[in-house]
């Protein structure tokens, strides 16, 4: 019998945590080449980790702080070859969980406890001129604009 083998290109599996205050979203700054740009906080689910683990970890590691998790708002692929950088990450593919988040009581935002390579710091961007910022995924962004109570778990599909 064949044992099982890990595919060549496996698809990982993130978290990431909206976490809205007083009409401003919390996000990651990050920097490169064209300048800077925006993402939910959160990232990959490790090996043996349950993914509301995972997602408080890469917060802790990328605010600075603690979140309790609420529900799960929406679920989005990443297939980099379908994207504007393709050049830089085509073989990739990742599946993004999406939930509610609220920062856990007393805590705020600071510096990163272990960031990503790009990521220069953490901050508040108000919702309503969001569409102006460089944020990923920019399919999100009518979503969190108009963020209800009511909508259910959306599948915004294969977007950047």
């Amino acid at each position: 019998m064949e044992r099982w083998k890990p595919a060549k290109n496996p698809i990982r599996t993130a978290a990431r945590a909206i976490i809205i205050r007083d009409g401003y979203l919390l996000v990651t700054k990050n920097v490169d080449a064209v300048g800077e740009w925006y993402l939910l906080p959160g990232g990959g689910q490790q090996h043996g980790e349950d993914l509301l683990s995972a997602l408080r970890r890469e917060c802790w590691e990328e605010i600075g702080c603690g979140v309790r998790v609420g529900r799960l708002r929406f679920v989005r692929d990443y297939i980099g070859k379908n994207h504007e950088f393709a050049d830089e990450d085509g073989g990739e593919h990742q599946v993004e969980l999406i939930f509610e988040c609220e920062l856990e009581p007393g805590q705020e935002p600071g510096t990163a406890v272990e960031a990503d390579s790009m990521q220069t710091g953490v901050v508040w961007l108000e919702l309503a001129p969001l569409p102006a910022h460089r944020f990923y995924p920019r399919a999100l962004i009518p979503h969190l604009v108009r963020l209800n109570d009511a909508d259910r778990v959306v599948y915004l599909g294969d977007v950047n």
